[in-house]
């Protein structure tokens, strides 16, 4: 309603968009989580909001320089990323990555021997239920990315939403107890986040089968992820959001690249809108569909968000902690961060009932 001074369509895009970026802001609390300061928290997310999101976002969905290397330099159809793997999780997962070495790893994360130490989940009820409400919510991450119910492709995204999320929590869970003997919940509820995380890119371009190879593909690099994080980088990620988000953000721009069929995105990036590799109508493809290029391009921009999510994470923060240190004090995360940062306590019955116990 542009004459009385508002324009709905714009307020309802700018709420759609603003969750993206704020999901990008989010992703590095399971990484930083125990021991940094409220302030310099609060600096991380401006700095993601700010600068680190709108930058990359722009680069691939304001019609940058990586969207256009498909009439730039014939790569395909330029950069893809449907609906967010790196624009909004990578970013975050690398960033958080970035945070996570500065500040060091969790007082005990660590043993005498270099071996980590696992810090199981306070309640796992938690976990699962905060799981299905980030699945839910996906319902409108990827298939609202059509933009428009109008668009029918919105069924088949759902589709490959869910069987992404299936395959994954499958496949960490199984790997988890091929491998310990035993299933790890936590695990197959990282591998569902890890299906959705790398079907979120591909989700529009792919078919429901390989919507599920994606996922399984998913459920494996999340758990080679969190063993590689905790035994080969030593990097302390408590969620394994770098896994989750970073890894798995990566992959999903890769299997674009691999898995796209070619049946929707027809003149995406203003590429082939008559007709593409031949024929009327064709959308993106990928390597396993006939265009290598689109391949090549896909993998060239995964890197180069990893590259800018962490460069400019680290050398920024990196700065910030020379001047004053984000981490708190060893004897505040000793005693929790609750009181000392925020002034109340996150769990007041655990205090009851120890003093009555």
């Amino acid at each position: 309603m542009t004459g009385v001074g508002y324009d709905a369509g714009s307020n309802v895009l700018a709420l759609f968009e603003v969750v993206f970026m704020e999901t990008a802001g989010y992703i590095i609390v399971g990484s930083v989580c125990e021991r940094i300061s409220f302030w310099s928290f609060l600096l991380c997310e401006l700095f993601i909001g700010a600068i680190l999101y709108p930058v990359f976002g722009c680069w691939v969905w304001g019609g940058g320089w990586l969207s256009q290397l498909g009439t730039t330099m014939g790569l395909g159809h330029g950069y893809v990323d449907f609906a967010g793997s790196t624009v909004v999780h990578a970013v975050g997962g690398f960033c958080a990555m970035a945070l996570s070495i500065i500040l060091g790893p969790r007082l005990g994360k660590f043993g005498p021997d270099g071996k980590p130490r696992a810090f199981p989940a306070h309640n796992l009820v938690y976990v699962v239920t905060g799981t299905f409400i980030l699945l839910f919510g996906w319902m409108g991450f990827n298939p609202g990315s059509t933009l428009g119910a109008t668009d029918l492709r919105i069924s088949v995204i759902a589709i490959n939403t869910n069987l992404a999320a299936v395959a994954g929590a499958a496949t960490a869970m199984l790997f988890w107890y091929f491998k310990f003997r035993k299933p790890d919940i936590t695990m197959a509820c990282n591998g569902m986040l890890a299906g959705l995380v790398a079907i979120t890119a591909p989700c529009a371009f792919v078919s429901p089968t390989s919507a599920f190879i994606i996922g399984i593909l998913a459920g494996f690099v999340v758990c080679f992820g969190v063993l590689f994080n905790d035994h080969v980088t030593k990097i302390d990620d408590p969620c394994g959001a770098i896994s989750v988000h970073g890894f798995c953000g990566v992959l999903g721009a890769i299997c674009l690249g691999l898995f796209a069929d070619g049946t929707y995105g027809a003149g995406w990036n203003g590429v082939g809108a008559a007709s593409y590799l031949g024929q009327a109508g064709k959308g993106v493809t990928g390597l396993f569909y006939g265009d290598s290029k689109q391949f090549l391009v896909q993998i060239a921009g995964a890197l180069i968000c990893a590259a800018w999510a962490f460069g400019a994470t680290f050398i920024v923060f990196k700065i910030v902690n020379a001047v004053k240190p984000i981490r708190v004090s060893a004897e505040v995360e000793e005693m929790g961060l609750d009181l000392p940062e925020f002034g109340l306590l996150g769990y007041p019955e655990d205090v009851v009932h120890a003093t009555n116990g």
